[in-house]
């Protein structure tokens, strides 16, 4: 993991002891484990034994950066109004209403996950056409 990316790790990202599993050197979980350890006084640490060292752990969370997307606004555009008021109603269901604003005016970047609820919204809505978000990131998918 990049130097520049140890102040984005969550502070009370949990952290896994085993440095000699095979899957380490690509687990946020074993790569945090070291910054953490400098920077703070308490950790949080994944139980051991619940721990497999395998390709079967299912604390692994890959360190890879995925796309992330910021929001979707300009979707709205593309829509009829009775569409976009379907889209919002299912989205202000899932998320509920403040939250749903702040992913709708990008300030809360939308995960993998997430993204596929807004696309499975429009397709819900009767939207046909592939739509974009209004910005895409690379990040770690700490908790997905």
């Amino acid at each position: 993991m990049p130097k520049k990316h140890y102040k984005d790790i969550p502070p009370d990202y949990a952290v896994c002891q085993h440095s000699d599993c095979p899957r380490a050197s690509v687990c946020l979980h074993q790569l945090v484990y070291q910054p953490l350890m400098e920077r703070n006084e308490t950790l949080r640490l994944i139980n051991p034994r619940h721990c497999t060292k395998d390709d079967t752990c299912r604390h692994f969370r890959d360190a890879a950066p995925v796309t992330y997307a910021r929001g979707f606004t300009g979707m709205q555009q593309h829509m009829f109004p009775g569409q976009y008021q379907t889209f919002m109603s299912i989205l202000k269901r899932r998320f509920s209403h403040n939250p749903y604003y702040e992913r709708r005016r990008g300030e809360t970047a939308l995960s993998p996950s997430e993204q596929k609820i807004v696309l499975d919204a429009l397709r819900r809505a009767g939207v046909t056409e592939e739509l974009k978000f209004d910005e895409y990131e690379e990040n770690f998918n700490w908790y997905d």
